[in-house]
């Protein structure tokens, strides 16, 4: 059964992929190793147990280390990157997954099966049905159309011709593409060529899609567009997906997770947030240097929590006492689920009862911008240049989650991070 042959888009997005959040292991990597050049690649791996270096390998065996003991896993509908120099193997670690390079040692666990296990049958039927690639040459068909390109892996499958032109349709409106269908590629821009190639790798409906450096070819503007319809296709489908890329900034936009590798090894494993306020080692450190970090960090990142608050119900005497004990001049007002309601001054507080009243909503600031978790820390600037009070962060249900305060964002912003 093709998961997108059916009646509507809304529908093949909703029944393609996981539930968002299941946070069950689809991808498990165990001391993966792979030398290349090797007669007796168990000799290689020896001396790499005893500490020998890749260059020192290299130099006195003419063997290359292109992996060595290599641990991480991939979780279901995870967007998962890759990301290191030229050399650093992560394009090698890719093609070990589908073992189109063969590794020499270790397990790659999908779905709990050992893909290193898998017969050629059973290799050929893995690749056919469970797992789908997209190049950074496009590799299209020259002579085949665009519809033709996208649905070529169904074809393989044995699927009839009108089932997978039904479902190579909706893929190609999914990309952006209809109207194209029936041109050549050598008729369309590269950003239209590898939303081809997306396209048949979501048309053959697999479970996990390798990207190996599929946007690198492209000029920076079409880049962009290509990452926002990743973006935006993976919050509808919910794909396993594996992206590798040299990029940083591109790693930082797309990765719900990302692998650092340096030397066919992987150095630090983490969120954007978690590799540039914790680099691992001096390497990852050069690696984040220039960063913009305000694009990055988040609100949630910087945001301290409210050890203080006062509800609707209180009186402004209390709530004056509770302040001065603290040394705030300013407090949030909550509800009693904890639902911002705005925020108190002190001196407005004073002014209030000076003028007879006594209750805190009678003089608290309503009119008071607020700040999602998730909120780039870019976007605190404008508001902090026209406000001169903590930034409330609340969340969908507008709870108080923390307090932003102006230093709070200079830090962040001007931090460079650490090394453990």
């Amino acid at each position: 059964m093709i998961g997108l042959n059916l009646g509507s888009k809304v529908a093949v997005l909703q029944t393609t992929g996981m539930d968002e959040g299941s946070g069950e292991d689809k991808i498990v990597v165990k001391g993966l190793s792979k030398i290349f050049n090797a007669h007796h690649p168990e000799k290689i791996l020896s001396l790499l147990k005893q500490g020998m270096g890749k260059e020192d390998i290299l130099s006195e065996t003419g063997a290359t280390v292109g992996l060595y003991d290599i641990d991480f896993s991939v979780k279901k509908g995870e967007l998962f990157v890759l990301m290191g120099l030229s050399g650093s193997g992560k394009s090698t670690l890719e093609r070990c997954i589908n073992r189109l390079i063969e590794p020499t040692s270790g397990q790659i666990l999908i779905d709990g099966a050992d893909v290193l296990k898998m017969t050629s049958d059973e290799l050929r039927y893995f690749r056919k049905i469970k797992i789908s690639m997209v190049f950074q040459n496009f590799a299209l068909l020259p002579n085949k159309t665009v519809l033709d390109n996208v649905v070529f892996g169904l074809e393989v499958q044995g699927i009839p011709k009108d089932e997978r032109y039904e479902a190579g349709m909706r893929v190609i409106e999914l990309v952006g593409l209809k109207g194209y269908e029936s041109m050549k590629p050598a008729e369309l821009s590269g950003g239209m060529k590898q939303r081809v190639g997306l396209a048949r790798a979501l048309a053959t409906d697999t479970d996990i899609i390798l990207m190996d450096e599929a946007f690198s070819a492209l000029d920076p503007l079409i880049r962009r567009d290509m990452q926002d319809e990743l973006l935006e296709i993976q919050g509808r489908m919910h794909k396993t997906i594996i992206f590798v890329t040299h990029d940083l900034d591109e790693a930082l936009r797309l990765g719900d997770r990302i692998a650092l590798m340096n030397n066919g090894q992987i150095v630090q494993i983490g969120t954007a947030e978690e590799i540039l306020t914790n680099p691992a080692d001096d390497y990852v450190l050069r690696f984040i240097e220039g960063v913009d970090r305000g694009k990055v960090l988040t609100c949630q990142n910087i945001m301290k929590k409210a050890l203080l608050t006062v509800t609707v119900g209180q009186g402004l005497r209390t709530a004056l006492v509770l302040m001065k004990d603290a040394s705030l001049s300013t407090i949030p007002v909550v509800d009693r689920s904890n639902v911002f309601q705005g925020l108190l001054d002190a001196d407005d507080a004073l002014r209030g009862i000076k003028e007879g009243k006594t209750k805190i909503m009678e003089v608290a600031n309503i009119d008071i911008q607020t700040v999602l978790p998730d909120t780039a820390v870019e976007f605190l600037i404008p508001i902090l240049i026209v406000t001169n009070y903590p930034i409330p962060v609340l969340n969908e249900e507008r709870k108080l989650k923390g307090l932003i305060v102006p230093g709070m964002v200079i830090s962040a912003l001007n931090a460079t991070g650490g090394v453990n």
